[in-house]
This record gives C-alpha cells, structure tokens and sequence, in this order.
C-alpha cells in the first residue's frame, strides 16, 4: 500500500494559558484557565492536511500514558490514519507548555518526550512501504534530525516530493536542502539561511530567489503578510486577508498542512500557496493550536 500523504513529526499534549503579557525573566504573573489540547508540529499539520481534504498517515511516537492514548483517539476521529504511530513504553508523550498574549503572540517551550525516541529502524521501514511516485512526506523538526533526513532519502528514492518545514530552525544537511521541494519558511528561519534580513515581501522575495540554488523550490511565510513561493517555473507573492487575531499558535502549522493537502492532489505550487494561506488565517481566529471544526 502506499499513501499518498506522509506527515513524520510530533505529537505534544499542549497546556496553553492565556496572560496579558509574557512575564519577564524571574517575575510570575496570574493567567487565565488552562487550557489542555493536543498538538505538536506534526499532529497539528497532519490535521490540517486532513481538514483540507486528504487522508495523511501520520508517522511519529506517543507514550503509554494517558496523553498518549487520548492523543491517538483526537487524531483518529479527525482524520488521521494513525495506524502507524508508534506507542513508546519507555517515555512520556510530548508535552507543550504556551503562553498566549492578549495580543495574540505565543511563547512556547516542548518537552519532547517520544518524539526524541523516534529513530531510523522504526521509522525508515514503514516509510519504503508506504512511499511511491504520487507521495508527498511532510517533515519538521521537532524530531531527531538523522530521522528526517533518512526518511527524505526514501521517499525521494521511491519518486516521491520531499516538503520540509523547517522549524524549529536548524543548521540541517545540503543534502536535505536539495530535496526540499519545497522548503518553508518563516522570516527568521529564512534569514537563518540566507543571511539577509526578511522584514517585507520584497526581502522575502529576494531571499526566495537566492535560496532556489540550494533547494527544488521554496516558500516564505510572513504572517499578516501573507506568503511569498518561488521555483524554477515562476515566483509570487500570495497576501492574506485581514483578520481578528486571538492567537498566532497554530498558524503555520494549519498553512503548511493544507498547502501539503494541495500538493498531495496533484496542485500546483501557486494553488497550494493560496489554500495554505486561507488556512493560517483562519487558524489565527481560534485559541489553540488545533482550532475547532467550523
């Protein structure tokens, strides 16, 4: 059998509370309720891919606990074929500890738990059964890397399409970059790899073009400002819509994953850009990194 999506990364139980301000270093501040939902990078994509209309398989690890069992129940019931999610007797599921602004801006710290068990002999395997010509594998970084990299090798291997989110950013082998196709990106992570500040769209256009000689193709996401993709058939810059901003948690995320729903049905670049950045707007409305079904 082979999929058609992959999404291989994270799955956290994320606690979010909401504060008027992000405390400073040593002072504790009173927030509002806790708020406990599931999450991690590749959770959340795999789940926005799902509500954008495809059927990922997503390949990542959980604990044996509690998290971990209501992790599988919430992304089996949305979509998401679980199946092959590992559950891990020697380590807890993820966790996410967020803060969220009244202004909607997010502090966040992982405590990686299963993820960080994930390795190249549980994870390469099923990856090669399930990875042919029409597959597209979703990839983030909030799990060891040499799992991400070997992973792209065998889809690449099988004919498939290597989407990469790099995030959170990292120094990552050119031999990954070059099977990135595409690469996203937010500002900071492409000045990470440019070396070029990304302060507007023509920045981030410019700094798309550069980095076209190390990857297949390459997209930049600006937030408020929509997003910005370039590949060797053409470039543009994609606005987003003006929207009432709760909170900014699970924005990228929900665009990469539908711009991967996209991709997966054969679209092209420029479309999957467009879908993608409906979504992050959308997401942006809700509390959560998971925001509700609407």
């Amino acid at each position: 059998m082979t999929a058609t999506l992959i999404v291989l990364g994270s799955a956290n139980t994320d606690f979010t509370v909401l504060v008027d301000r992000h405390p400073q270093p040593g002072e504790t501040l009173m927030g509002g309720d806790l708020v406990t939902a599931t999450g991690g990078k590749g959770a959340n994509q795999a789940l926005a891919a799902a509500r954008s209309g495809a059927l990922p398989v997503l390949l990542g690890a959980v604990g044996a606990d509690a998290n971990g069992r209501a992790m599988l129940d919430a992304l089996g019931s949305g979509g998401i074929d679980v199946s092959r999610t590992l559950t891990l007797e020697d380590a807890p599921t993820g966790v996410a500890l967020i803060t969220v602004s009244r202004d909607g801006e997010n502090t966040i710290v992982v405590a990686p738990g299963a993820n960080g068990r994930l390795s190249v002999e549980s994870i390469v395997p099923i990856v090669r059964e399930l990875a042919g010509p029409r597959t597209v594998l979703l990839a983030q970084l909030e799990i060891p890397l040499e799992v991400v990299v070997a992973a792209a090798e065998a889809v690449d291997a099988a004919g498939g399409r290597v989407v990469l989110n790099l995030s959170p950013s990292r120094e990552i082998p050119d031999a990954l970059l070059t099977l990135c196709d595409p690469l996203v990106v937010n500002e900071s992570e492409a000045h990470d790899l440019a070396g070029a500040t990304v302060d507007s769209v023509d920045d981030a256009t410019a700094a798309a073009t550069a980095l076209l000689d190390r990857c297949r193709s390459i997209i930049i996401t600006l937030g408020g400002e929509g997003a910005v993709f370039a590949s060797p058939t053409g470039s543009g810059h994609v606005p987003a819509p003006r929207v009432t901003v709760v909170d900014t948690t699970g924005a990228g995320d929900a665009f990469v994953g539908a711009v991967c729903a996209e991709l997966a049905d054969g679209a092209a670049l420029k479309a999957a850009v467009e879908r993608g950045v409906a979504a992050g707007a959308a997401a942006v409305q809700w509390l959560g990194a998971q925001p509700p079904r609407r």
